[in-house]
């Protein structure tokens, strides 16, 4: 059980949060604020807006609050769902025997900024989508779980 010690400790690391984001970021307190909140409930958030509202530095700001590696995803239509997770790759060891090594994708890191997930294809999207609701990357017949906080 949380102590009123433990509220008051997270309620100022909270605003220490904010702050240094806000250093980053003008305005869109309410959005930070939402932001932040379903990163710590280990949600995910869906920011839409015209171009240069501040959506990427947001989420770039975040990674770099949280000190997490942040990678963003373009998507497209000729994205493939390797692209995402990442895949199997062939090489040689200094013995010479080939072996098959998996590749991460962008997926791997703490906070992801996938920009334009409409545009891709329905095979792509699922890939991100059981990144999102399973925490983990499903390829080649492996399962590999991503590192927490995972964040989309």
């Amino acid at each position: 059980m949380a102590t009123e010690k433990d509220v008051a400790f997270f309620a100022e690391k909270s605003k220490q949060l904010l702050d240094e984001i806000a250093k980053d970021l003008v305005g869109q307190k309410d959005v930070v604020e939402q932001t932040v909140i379903a990163m710590i409930a280990g949600g995910n958030v869906l920011l839409e807006g015209v171009p240069g509202v501040g959506k990427t530095r947001l989420v770039r700001s975040l990674g770099q609050a949280f000190s997490l590696p942040f990678s963003r995803i373009q998507f497209t239509p000729d994205l493939m769902p390797a692209d995402v997770t990442g895949t199997n790759i062939m090489e040689k060891d200094e013995d010479g025997k080939t072996r098959i090594r998996f590749q991460k994708g962008p997926v791997f890191s703490n906070i992801i900024l996938a920009d334009e997930i409409n545009r891709a294809t329905p095979k792509t999207q699922s890939a991100l989508l059981e990144a999102m609701q399973e925490h983990t990357v499903t390829t080649g017949g492996s399962t590999y779980h991503l590192e927490e906080p995972f964040f989309v």
